[in-house]
Order: structure tokens, then C-alpha cells, then sequence
């Protein structure tokens, strides 16, 4: 199993993390884009690096155009000599619309759309092929040599594998149709994955005559975890929070129907409109963070996490890594990686 670390997004910081990160095993490096760009930092960790591979988890699709991302990711992809992953996600509406004043409709088929023409844009550059997409969404009919990357630049590697987020089964879908890979969100259980994800990637995949042999997923991570009572306590306070969070957002209520946990939505997403954001969390019980999350000492993650979801995911990020005990935290990663 690939375990993968998350890297902060403070500019000054990137370079030591990157080092230490590949100097401790770790086989890929993401970035998330809130408060900051995703795609800076990775320019950094690419110049301060070897093989470690670098991603985003993601990049919000739909504040940007085919175009743009084709660019950043050529060039990322270029400068890390092949180790650039591409991960993609749709975010929620009110997000794409009133925070990015972007246009939102239809997001499954607008994100196959939006994969589907990247991939012909590289193709253009890569293949000299005459780029005439046209889709319900997206038009790129126009490229000429004055403003395509030389394809020298990128021939030995190959362009970068696309990988998407998701959680509606739709998504889903179109992750296993047209890209290499899929990432769970942090909000997913394992009954989620088994009874709903895994099928909606495998249906994606038949549709281009294709199976999972060779497709990455990227598992869920939550963990609460410490090294003492009071450690734990804090993880499984903020894990709780952070739960509660995704909870309140009705795009994700499905996870929740399948356990029959319904009803914490609605209570979620009251709570979330009065602003009780720390107190979200109190609505997460036991048995709701047991499912969301692997609950352990440090020496048990490994068999737990891999007991979950080991024969169903090829790599693992951790959404907030345990390392407050760095000699405790690297037999765990030696432990996933053995997996």
C-alpha cells in the first residue's frame, strides 16, 4: 500500500517538509486547496525532491477551465519529470457560484467533459493531433504553435494521470470512465466504499471496457490516534468536528442514509446555518466516529486500516497524519507500506 503525507501550504515551509517527507518513505505528496493555491507548493516540493510523486486533493475543477489546468499540470508535470497527479473535485455550488462566480450545472457530465478535453488538449501538444473539442460545455478549436508547450518537454513521461474526487455515485461513475484514479473523500465509511463506490467505479469502467487492474484509489483517512489519554481525546474531539463538518452538507447525506443516520443531517445542517460549528460535534457519537474513523494506538493503524480497506485501495492518505511521537509514527508507515 502507497501511504502518502499532506503538505501544508506555507510556502517557506515546503522545501523541509518535501525532504523529510521522501527522506521517511512516504510515496506521494498532496496539497488541498482552501485557504491557499494548491499548485505553488508543489512547485517547490518538485525542485526539492526526487521521486516522491505530487498531487493535488484536490483542486477545485470548476473555478477553472480546461485550459488553464491542461497548462499547470503540463508544466508541473514537466518540471517534476513525470511525478505530477492531477486530482480533481467539483465542490458544492454555493462554493462554485457565489465564492468563484463560476457557472454550475450538471456536475458529472460538466467534470467528464472538462477531463475529457484536458486529455485532448495534451493530445494536441503532445501528438500534434488538431484540437477541435467541442462539448456541451467546453469549445477548444483554436491552438496554434505559438502557444503550445513543446512536446520534447514531456514525451519521456508521458502527460499526468488524472485522479478525481467524489461521493455521489455519478461522480463516481465518471471517475472510473475517464480517469486514472479515484480519491475517497474523508467523508466515506467502509461500508460506503464497498457497497456504493466500488460498484458506481466499476460501472464507469465497463463503459470503457476497462476493470480496476491498474486504477489507483485512494483510501479514506481518519484516524484518531495519541500517544496518551489526553492526545487521544484531542484527535477524537477535532475528527469529530471535522466529521460533523461534512456532515451538515446535503451532498453528502448519503453516506450517512446508508447507516441510517439521516436524521444527524438534518440536525448537522440546522446547526451549521446557526453558526455551532464547535458544537457540531457533540452530534457524532461513538458509533458514528468508529465508522468514519480508525480509533487506535499508534501500533495497531497499520492491521486496522489495512483489515478496513486493504483489499479495496492501493494508497492511503492520512487527512491529519499522526507525529507527535516520530519514532512510534515511522513503524506505523513501515507497517502500511509492508501491506
Amino acid at each position: 500500500m502507497k501511504v502518502d503525507a499532506t503538505l501544508r501550504p506555507d510556502l517557506h515551509l515546503v522545501a523541509d517538509e518535501t525532504r523529510r517527507a521522501e527522506a521517511a518513505g512516504y510515496a506521494g505528496l498532496w496539497t488541498a486547496e482552501t485557504s491557499h493555491d494548491p499548485f505553488f507548493p508543489l512547485l517547490l516540493a518538485a525542485e526539492h525532491s526526487q521521486d516522491i510523486e505530487l498531487g493535488t486533493s484536490i483542486a477545485v475543477a470548476f473555478a477553472r477551465n480546461p485550459m488553464t489546468l491542461a497548462n499547470i499540470a503540463w508544466d508541473l508535470h514537466t518540471f517534476s519529470k513525470g511525478r505530477f497527479i492531477l486530482g480533481l473535485g467539483s465542490q458544492i455550488k454555493p462554493h462554485i457560484t457565489k465564492r468563484f462566480s463560476m457557472e454550475w450545472s450538471k456536475p458529472a457530465a460538466r467534470m467528464r467533459e472538462m477531463v475529457l478535453a484536458i486529455r485532448a488538449i495534451w493530445d494536441c501538444w503532445l501528438n500534434g493531433t488538431p484540437l477541435q473539442f467541442r462539448g456541451e460545455f467546453y469549445t477548444h478549436t483554436l491552438m496554434t504553435p505559438f502557444f503550445s508547450p513543446s512536446a520534447s518537454d514531456i514525451s519521456a513521461y508521458g502527460t499526468p494521470k488524472i485522479f478525481l474526487a467524489g461521493v455521489g455515485e455519478l461522480m463516481t461513475e465518471v471517475a472510473g470512465e475517464v480517469c486514472d484514479g479515484f480519491m475517497c473523500h474523508a467523508f466515506t465509511t467502509e461500508k460506503y466504499l464497498r457497497e456504493v463506490t466500488i460498484p458506481a467505479l466499476e460501472r464507469g469502467r465497463a463503459k470503457v471496457g476497462k476493470t480496476l487492474d491498474g486504477f489507483e484509489i485512494v483510501g479514506p483517512g481518519f484516524v484518531v490516534t495519541g500517544t496518551d489519554d489526553v492526545e487521544m481525546s484531542k484527535a477524537a474531539t477535532g475528527t469529530r468536528q471535522q466529521i460533523a463538518f461534512y456532515g451538515s452538507t446535503p451532498a453528502y447525506r448519503p453516506v450517512l442514509d446508508l447507516h441510517g443516520w439521516g436524521h444527524v443531517q438534518d440536525e448537522l445542517n440546522s446547526m451549521s446555518k446557526q453558526g455551532k460549528w464547535v458544537e457540531m460535534g457533540n452530534c457524532i457519537t461513538d458509533e458514528i466516529l468508529d465508522a468514519f474513523a480508525v480509533v487506535s494506538e499508534p501500533e495497531d493503524i497499520a492491521s486496522k486500516l489495512d483489515d478496513r480497506y486493504g483489499d479495496v485501495i492501493s494508497r492511503i492518505s492520512f487527512y491529519v497524519p499522526y507525529a507527535s511521537d516520530p519514532a512510534r509514527w515511522n513503524k506505523v508507515l513501515a507497517d502500511l507500506q509492508s501491506k
